[in-house]
């Protein structure tokens, strides 16, 4: 044998989606609108159940655009964090037990967001997925795109700017 044995899928996945429960699951705000991800190796997708707290309008009925903008903004920072910290998970340095004790790392921090309402939200299940167009120690930023039921047919989107963490070690 020329080495370690590789660990088994199973064990990789089970850290991979652990460090993200604990991400999403350590903010308050995000347990409480219900938004959730959905992971397909280093990719994620917020989802943001139906629920009727979140409709806005009642005689549409519509999502209320602060909800929008929360998903949004959602999805983006835990985006830029997934990013940040999947080499610690992929290399094993990253301890789920420790995210999941409440030793989560610090957010990135919003410095402005942009959102843009295209069409009506639905009372349905919402669906983000985030972009980062640029990521550097300092400063990052994101696209985000919503939609519900026709992922072509988008009914918001969001440009932001975040101030990201410092890194342990630098």
């Amino acid at each position: 044998m020329s080495g370690p044995r590789p660990e088994p899928v199973q064990v990789v996945k089970q850290r991979r989606d652990a460090a993200l429960s604990a991400l999403s699951g350590g903010v308050p705000y995000i347990q409480y609108l219900g938004i959730g991800f959905e992971r397909r190796g280093d990719e994620l997708t917020a989802v943001l159940p139906f629920d009727d707290k979140l409709i806005g309008n009642p005689m549409l009925p519509a999502l209320h655009g602060g909800v929008t903008a929360a998903f949004l903004e959602t999805a983006a920072i835990i985006e830029l964090s997934w990013q940040m910290l999947w080499p610690d998970i992929e290399s094993g340095a990253l301890d789920p037990d420790r995210l999941a004790a409440g030793e989560l790392p610090r957010l990135p921090r919003t410095i402005d967001f942009t959102v843009d309402y295209l069409r009506s939200g639905l009372p349905r299940d919402a669906y983000a997925r985030a972009r980062v167009n640029r990521s550097g120690r300092r400063y990052s930023s994101v696209h985000v795109e919503a939609w519900q039921d026709n992922r072509a047919r988008l009914f918001a989107q969001a440009t932001g700017h975040f101030l990201m963490p410092p890194r342990d070690g630098g």
